[in-house]
């Protein structure tokens, strides 16, 4: 799952750079999915680490579920009342969808990761 944490933190700081980029360096708030990239990428490289990686991913997907909440809750409602789609709208749904999904392969991996300490009969 670490490598997987760092190929979303590689999405989302792409996103945010490009999007910065797009808006014409002007927007700071343009860099918010490459904040959420930076912070998932520290979880992914601590997650490399075996006494570690439990903490690690749990972070990584309390800041995934954060991150989705953050950009729907402001994408979602812009979406349904704007005539165009802006640029920060299409960088506020593209990050919120890719939080939901690594947030779901967290949830997948944390079962996956009980089910086998209880089969190992720890």
């Amino acid at each position: 799952m670490p490598q997987i944490t760092l190929c979303f933190a590689a999405g989302l700081i792409a996103l945010g750079v490009g999007s910065w980029i797009a808006a014409g360096q002007s927007s700071m708030t343009a860099l918010i999915p490459a904040f959420f990239g930076a912070g998932l990428a520290v979880a992914g490289f601590l997650a490399f680490r075996d006494r570690l990686r439990k903490h690690a991913m749990h972070l990584a997907a309390t800041l995934a579920l954060l991150g989705a909440i953050g950009a729907l809750v402001r994408g979602v409602p812009a979406l349904l009342s704007a005539d165009e789609l802006r640029l920060a709208t299409m960088s506020q749904l593209v990050m919120g969808v890719a939080m939901i999904v690594f947030l779901v392969l967290c949830v997948r991996s944390f079962i996956a990761a009980r089910r086998t300490l209880e089969s190992d009969g720890v």
